[in-house]
């Protein structure tokens, strides 16, 4: 362990959106704000929205009604409102905010866009009008299948406006995916790009749509971004229209905003039903409490419109009076450098990575200066991560020597079906290496044993035991699905199925998903406890651990690792000796790799997580499932051949 804690100055503390709520309650400091929040649920939120400035076109006739129980929560019932008017509309009101940046385009090649918070509306409103002519009308189900540039955003808002329901897709959907996705939801209208460049290499995507609406009979617009083919719309004639008198349908509060489809792996996808109420208030406070983020500030997370933090980037950042920072392409071309040219270039002060992209930054070869010498990165205020454990070495490296520890790293985890985060530091506490801090504000989660108990120093389930605002409505057209999820296996608790720590301090860790978890020997390992291990040897860039059967042991650990860029492999099978043996070495001989393979890459997501499931299929020769949401699928074939290999 490395002893390393964000330690906040006074001044960050004075400063902070989550110390201005604490104080107008008469609140002494974040552990009690935390206790109070969850003490009494309906007096959080309340605050939440009176503190944000969240406008209801009609007020709520309360925060929340648990009448048909902890599994069906009513959140301002009698509310009506519409997220344009909480993102958008009250901000052409303000002098300060109106003509500043409400977003900043920027692709791969370095070409940059921007749009004011006037000009965001006014395409808004003009693409709402030509939507409505298309015969969009509220309830509708609208897809998106756009990579992260305005016309995304603006369509968002767009969908909204008219009350109908946002579809976003992961831009880089197979046909059979996208075909999913959209007959489940019933879509009428699909917005397409008619291509992006990632890579360097122009990618279509207006093709993968007419595929896959061959099959999907609910669609009767495609709208494309760029040249549409014979029947299709242009997007920019939906702009040309010109915006009508119509304002933005006022929407009861528990009104569906947006289905968010879960990636799987395999049947039928789920849609997290997410609300315009719900939606908005959760992910406000997460971008001005968590991530401290206010009117001015500029928000950057590298993602995609199909991930949860997608949605959640756009409504936070903009609820908040911030500029959001759009990156449109891979964050490693032309070079490893590229996410710190963002930064500097946009200015950027909260920044969200995912720790997969960090060590694959840190294991390039040692640069002539450090990076904090090579980037004015002084702007950046926040640092935040989701998705996946991060490992102590590149955890310190990013906050300690790239940030010299003046800013925090909010990791913090939640999901889809969550609409933000169950846990998360506030930059207002000292926050250990790794650590996920505690709950979030206003969610009553705990970990558990097999049996429901709260559990202190080992690992356990993650639960939550009252009902938060963005808590998904259910999966859509399946309610014994959602119940069978969430609700089974803990009587009046959901269970999200994530393993997680709380340590002695009383700091939070995730160690990983409850079906990612090993069985060795009859004691459950996690494998970012072994990748720890791996990552910390210098050879090593990156690596995953998985379980597979064994006559023995019921499981045995096989682990898979990439080479660091400057490593020297000549003695290759003596490094994998080197690793076999430091798991066993750290971790317990019973937990000793019974194989070392060494892999050119591992099947990764867009926002560079690794693919557990996907590797572990590869190496047992199975068939991994729905892989629409790989970045490089090339990856489990190689992974498959190299088991192969080395078992002939």
């Amino acid at each position: 362990m490395t002893g390393y804690v964000w330690t906040p100055t006074a001044d960050y503390v004075e400063h902070a959106n989550v110390t201005r709520l604490a104080r107008a309650h008469g609140i002494a400091g974040i552990d009690e704000l935390r206790a109070r929040s969850v003490a009494d649920i309906g007096w959080y939120w309340n605050a939440v929205v009176e503190d944000l400035g969240l406008p209801f076109s009609s007020p709520y006739e309360s925060v929340v009604d648990l009448s048909r129980g902890i599994t069906d929560p009513d959140w301002f019932p009698g509310g009506e409102l519409n997220i344009v008017d909480a993102c958008l509309t009250r901000w052409l009101h303000d002098p300060e905010r109106c003509d500043q940046f409400a977003l900043i385009h920027e692709t791969e090649a370095g070409d940059r866009a921007a749009l004011t918070f006037a000009e965001l509306a006014d395409r808004v409103a003009a693409v709402a009008a030509g939507l409505r002519k298309l015969g969009v009308r509220r309830g509708d189900a609208v897809a998106l299948y756009l990579p992260m540039r305005p016309e995304a955003v603006i369509a968002c808002y767009a969908i909204a406006w008219l009350g109908a329901v946002l579809v976003p897709l992961f831009s880089g959907f197979a046909p059979a995916a996208i075909a999913a996705r959209i007959a489940d939801a019933d879509v009428t209208t699909v917005i397409v790009a008619k291509s992006t460049v990632r890579r360097r290499r122009t990618v279509p995507m207006a093709p993968s749509v007419r595929e896959a609406v061959r099959s999907c009979p609910s669609v009767k617009n495609v709208v494309v971004v760029g040249t549409p083919a014979p029947g299709e719309t242009a997007w920019n004639d939906l702009l040309a229209a010109g915006a009508d008198a119509v304002p933005a349908e006022r929407m009861a509060a528990t009104d569906t905003l947006l289905l968010a489809y879960t990636s799987g792996t395999t049947g039928r996808p789920k849609g997290a039903v997410h609300t315009h109420a719900g939606f908005l208030v959760k992910t406000a406070s997460e971008v001005a409490y968590s991530f401290d983020l206010g009117p001015g500030g500029r928000f950057c997370w590298i993602t995609d419109m199909g991930w949860i933090m997608g949605p959640l980037s756009i409504v936070g950042t903009h609820a908040n009076g911030g500029t959001l920072v759009l990156y449109e392409g891979s964050p490693d071309v032309p070079d490893l450098d590229r996410l710190w040219r963002l930064v500097e270039g946009n200015e950027v002060t909260m920044l969200g990575v995912s720790p997969t992209l960090i060590r694959t930054i840190r294991s390039s070869a040692a640069p002539a200066a450090p990076i904090a010498e090579r980037f004015d990165l002084s702007s950046v205020h926040t640092l935040g991560s989701t998705g996946e454990p991060w490992d102590e070495d590149s955890y310190d490296w990013l906050a300690r020597d790239v940030f010299h520890s003046r800013v925090p790293v909010i990791n913090f985890s939640g999901g889809t079906e969550v609409g933000g985060s169950f846990l998360a530091p506030y930059p207002v506490e000292p926050i250990g290496s790794r650590s996920l801090g505690g709950p979030s504000l206003g969610m009553d989660v705990d970990v558990v044993d097999e049996a429901g108990n709260p559990v202190r120093g080992k690992v356990g389930e993650l639960v939550c035991r009252q009902p938060w605002p963005a808590m998904t409505r259910g999966i859509w057209r399946d309610r014994e699905r959602y119940l069978a999820a969430y609700w089974s296996t803990f009587p009046g608790m959901w269970r999200h199925g994530d393993h997680a720590l709380i340590d002695e301090d009383g700091q939070w860790f995730l160690v990983g998903r409850s079906d990612d978890v090993m069985n060795v020997a009859g004691k459950r390992l996690a494998p970012a406890e072994v990748e720890a291990v791996l990552i910390a040897h210098p050879a090593v860039a990156e690596a995953a651990a998985v379980g597979v059967p064994d006559a023995t042991k019921g499981e045995a650990v096989w682990v898979f690792w990439v080479a660091r860029t400057d490593a020297d492999l000549d003695d290759a099978d003596d490094i994998g000796a080197v690793l076999r043996d430091r798991v066993a070495a750290e971790l317990g001989k019973p937990f000793a790799p019974s194989r070392v393979q060494r892999v050119t890459q591992l099947p990764k997501t867009r926002s560079a997580k690794i693919m557990r499931r996907a590797v572990r299929a590869a190496a047992l020769g199975q068939d991994p499932g729905d892989l629409s949401g790989a970045e490089n699928p090339d990856a489990v074939r190689a992974i498959r051949a190299a088991v192969e290999g080395f078992a002939g």
